[in-house]
């Protein structure tokens, strides 16, 4: 830049000594120093271009710093002793997913039709039907209506009670349990009662008319019930003694054990304890009683936890929940007991032949 500035300041100088005329002019217009204004404007305009590109900044990204390059992100390394994991999908072992069976069929269905509920029973009938277990006491005939609707189950669990005689309480709940019997609880809680069991298989036609009929008309069962033990109630035969309390409650009348954990099933003839009683006739012995059946808590999984009836409402509880098996759901209802028990998968397992044979 200096070099330009002597050139261009110079050559104008000797070109001025040369005419005297321009050497007047640029002095009359530039001064006593004899510089043309306008060569100096120019001048002054381009050192201002020059300077003002020079100290234009120009933006560059910033130089990394010594000795450190720029970052790349790389994922951190695993640590020590360990290799980098890799994500794979989890292993479950779960079971291949298989869809349901489809339901049956309609045509299926229309050649298996679900069999209409028997005709009701007169009360004449049904007095008849329920005459021989109306007497029982209110908690084992709970469970004798309720195990009569699993009339195929009825002799086998017969034949299981005569044979497991021996075992009584504790010892008969574990057997129950050990032998891993498929029926169901309201069978199995009258395997302590041998001799009711045997009544229910000795007749399977009743057995078969008492479950229809209790499944298709419980009401009218109950009333059944209400109406013999009225009349042999009536006739003096019914009483409380010291095995149960007779009560009316608001006109049922109740038969309730005087101590809930002893059952005592008493035994008597329908056709004597129904009819009016010939004059000088002792009542007082119609009815006999036989041992007591002592049921703890380990019988509370088949439903012996507070058994009942609501007469007005024809209702049977077991845990103090409605027994509510009908005609319509009787294939699928299974009662929500407090304290459930099922059997395990497997077959029956008969574990007690020795210790019978022991005892003999």
């Amino acid at each position: 830049m200096i070099h330009i500035k002597q050139v261009f300041i110079s050559q104008p100088r000797q070109a001025l000594k040369k005419s005297p005329e321009c050497d007047s002019r640029f002095q009359v217009a530039g001064g006593a120093n004899g510089i043309p204004v306008f060569a100096a404007q120019i001048f002054l305009l381009l050192l201002v271009i020059v300077f003002s590109a020079q100290a234009q900044p120009q933006y560059n990204a910033p130089p990394p710093p010594p000795n450190q390059s720029q970052p790349q992100y790389n994922a951190p390394p695993p640590p020590s002793n360990q290799s980098q994991p890799q994500y794979n999908q989890p292993q479950y072992n779960q079971p291949q997913y298989n869809p349901p069976p489809p339901p049956p069929a309609y045509n299926q269905e229309a050649e298996q039709p679900q069999a209409a509920p028997p005709p009701p029973l007169p009360a004449n009938q049904l007095d008849q039907l329920v005459a021989r277990i109306a007497l029982y006491p209110d908690p084992l005939l709970a469970h004798v209506l309720t195990a009569s609707t699993f009339p195929d189950q009825v002799p086998e669990a017969a034949n299981w009670a005569d044979q497991h005689s021996d075992l009584k309480g504790e010892a008969l709940a574990n057997a129950i349990q050990e032998d891993n019997l498929p029926w169901d609880p309201s069978v199995l809680a009258l395997l302590p009662f041998p001799s009711v069991l045997d009544t229910m298989a000795r007749d399977p036609n009743w057995t078969q008319q008492l479950g229809d009929a209790v499944l298709a008309d419980r009401s009218d069962v109950m009333d059944a019930v209400q109406r013999m033990r009225k009349q042999a109630r009536d006739y003096g035969y019914l009483q409380s003694n010291p095995y149960d309390r007779v009560v009316d409650s608001g006109g049922y009348v109740e038969i309730l054990p005087t101590n809930p954990a002893y059952i005592y099933v008493p035994t008597y003839d329908p056709f004597l304890v129904y009819a009016r009683p010939r004059p000088g006739f002792f009542v007082g012995g119609a009815i006999h009683f036989g041992p007591a059946i002592v049921l703890g808590g380990a019988f509370a999984p088949w439903g012996w936890t507070r058994p009942a009836f609501e007469w007005r409402t024809h209702n049977i509880f077991f845990d103090r929940t409605p027994w509510n098996r009908s005609w319509e759901n009787r294939r699928y209802y299974v009662h929500p007991y407090a304290r459930a028990w099922a059997p395990r998968p497997g077959p029956r397992i008969e574990r007690h032949e020795v210790r019978r044979r022991e005892r003999r």
